[in-house]
């Protein structure tokens, strides 16, 4: 029997439109909020280090008003550290992040910054907090994840959904199927994100050896059109229907 696909939403880009202006609305934690109402299983945040859309504040309100779990979104730095320790989310994902990208390029290189992330990861253990590796869909970088004592990799699934239809998405989709398969073989929990929209989660959802996927803005956006409850729910059914449930 297929296992139920949690779905995480990512809330990021709610307030990339609240920054635009300066202003206190859209409101990212009221989104949040909503997403839990429509049946999200966690809530995800990006507090990138030049604050260009989630801020301290919205982390500090979602850790207190959110009843579902927090999976902070943060780079490999001392300062994104000490506030996940001081925090305390149920999640934290380490991402890779360059200051002149539109949003997250690619996945972790977990092989070259394996000595750098060894005593990182072995904090946030420490501390009780959730970690997971933000990763190319990529043996190799499987492997160093799970030397490294992390509990959780989240594939990266840009290129299969950037990808067009045929045999270039077909190559990508594989490497993500490969890659799931590898991770249950080494014990680790796998989940996938970035930039699955409707049409793209159908087969990734369909991959048993994935637990979460991570969805945010192609789900902000819908929202401006069929509301943001609507779209989630949407993707919800899709997922679910890929799952046979």
């Amino acid at each position: 029997m297929s296992h139920k696909l949690r779905l995480g939403i990512n809330i990021d880009h709610v307030a990339t439109i609240r920054n635009a202006r300066g202003c206190g609305y859209p409101d990212p934690v009221r989104a949040a909020k909503l997403a839990v109402q429509a049946g999200a299983d966690g809530i995800t945040a990006h507090l990138r280090e030049d604050r260009r859309h989630i801020t301290d504040d919205d982390i500090t309100r979602l850790c207190h008003e959110i009843s579902q779990p927090l999976n902070l979104e943060m780079a490999m730095t001392d300062e994104m550290l000490q506030i996940a320790l001081r925090h305390k989310p149920h999640a934290a994902c380490i991402v890779p992040e360059k200051r002149e990208e539109r949003t997250t390029e690619g996945g972790l290189d977990v092989v070259g910054s394996f000595k750098t992330l060894q005593p990182f990861v072995a904090r946030l253990n420490d501390a009780g907090i959730r970690v997971s590796l933000f990763i190319e869909p990529d043996v190799k970088a499987l492997d160093a994840a799970h030397a490294l004592g992390a509990p959780v990799v989240e594939l990266h699934t840009g290129a299969y959904c950037d990808a067009p239809e045929g045999a270039l998405r077909d190559a990508q989709f594989k490497r993500i199927t490969t890659a799931a398969a590898h991770a249950e073989t080494l014990g680790l929990e796998c989940h996938a994100g970035h930039g699955l929209t409707y049409d793209t989660v159908k087969p990734v959802a369909a991959i048993a050896n994935i637990r979460e996927l991570n969805i945010g803005h192609f789900l902000v956006g819908e929202a401006i059109f069929v509301g943001l409850e609507a779209s989630i729910l949407e993707m919800r059914r899709l997922m679910d229907k890929a799952r046979g449930l």
